[in-house]
């Protein structure tokens, strides 16, 4: 599909739960949004759209936390030199597309939106974001939430930071601390 001059990222995407076309598509299209908008227009993501009982496995593998959660992060690792062309990976997330369903239908949001808020807040934590680091960090990565989704994100409910999502959020935005390990998540 042409992209009118621009870079397309690329994006990879797993889907291992029945009923999960439609949100394929919406993780899909709001992936290539959320890294033009990160200035990442040449990296590549891998999602895989999961179940409870799938990212239950991932999180005890991973971070010794037998429960299901809603987004698992884990970084590419080394920014090295590429060859000319090849995008950049950033790395992997997992989603829950069980846990997503039942939370958008808890608090009244929309699937769509739900999975959206669970991209991006997964995204960042692949550019070095880690709101357990600090309450400092956890600001900046609430504010970046919101300047994704446009509204504020999963940090903003969970501690209850509001503030002005749109504002410029000051300190780094790339980074990869702890790359090559999962993204720190709370469970649900």
């Amino acid at each position: 599909m042409p992209t009118h001059g621009k870079v397309a990222p690329h994006v990879h995407l797993s889907i291992e739960v029945d009923g999960g076309a439609y949100a394929g598509r919406v993780l899909r299209a709001k992936a290539a949004e959320f890294l033009r908008k990160l200035g990442k227009s040449r990296a590549e993501l891998s999602i895989l759209l999961t179940t409870d009982g799938g990212i239950r496995k991932l999180n005890r593998r991973f971070r010794g936390k037998n429960q299901a959660t809603d987004v698992l992060s884990f970084p590419a690792g080394d920014e090295g030199p590429l060859p000319p062309g090849m995008p950049r990976p950033l790395g992997d997330l997992a989603i829950s597309l069980d846990t997503a369903r039942r939370r958008a239908a808890e608090d009244g949001r929309s699937l769509s939106f739900e999975l959206s808020r669970y991209l991006a807040h997964g995204l960042l934590h692949l550019l070095g974001y880690d709101h357990e680091v600090s309450p400092a960090e956890a600001r900046r990565m609430a504010r970046a939430e919101g300047r994704l989704l446009g509204l504020p994100g999963m940090l903003d409910d969970a501690q209850g930071m509001g503030g002005d999502p749109l504002q410029p959020a000051p300190g780094r935005v790339e980074g990869r601390p702890g790359a090559g390990r999962p993204g720190k998540r709370r469970g649900r």
